[in-house]
């Protein structure tokens, strides 16, 4: 199975992909202007890689995952994506890639430590199946 994973935040949305339960690769992450391009621009990539599930990154368990669950649905009815959707816990998934970048580059705001995010979550995911 062909999986995107992704870290959704306000500014920009970290993307990796995985066609082997064994290998994960991080992707260029789309920088948000307004909701409909980031949603236009995830649909593009979804079908570039030919996806066939979606792994979301969410903070599980915590009072705010309700909330949180309600807005990456909206999000994603603008996706449109028929795929299946699998929700992974995100905890501390940034702080591990900032962890794993340090010292490779100076942190830059352009989407890789949320690209290495939806890496480690996507990473989570599979390997918990």
């Amino acid at each position: 199975m062909k999986y995107i994973a992704i870290d959704l935040g306000l500014k920009r949305i970290g993307l990796a992909y995985s066609a082997h339960k064994d290998i994960v690769t991080p992707l260029p992450a789309i920088i948000r202007k307004n909701r409909n391009q980031a949603a236009n621009e995830l649909k593009n990539v979804l079908k570039e890689w030919e996806a066939e599930a979606l792994v979301v990154g969410i903070p599980l368990g915590g009072s705010s995952e309700d909330e949180m669950r309600r807005r990456i649905e909206h999000f994603l009815n603008l996706v449109e994506f028929s795929g299946e959707v699998f929700y992974q816990d995100e905890a501390n998934s940034s702080l591990e890639a900032e962890e794993l970048m340090k010292g490779d580059m100076r942190y830059i705001r352009d989407g890789r430590v949320d690209s290495i995010s939806a890496m480690i979550i996507l990473q989570r995911y599979l390997f918990s199946k």
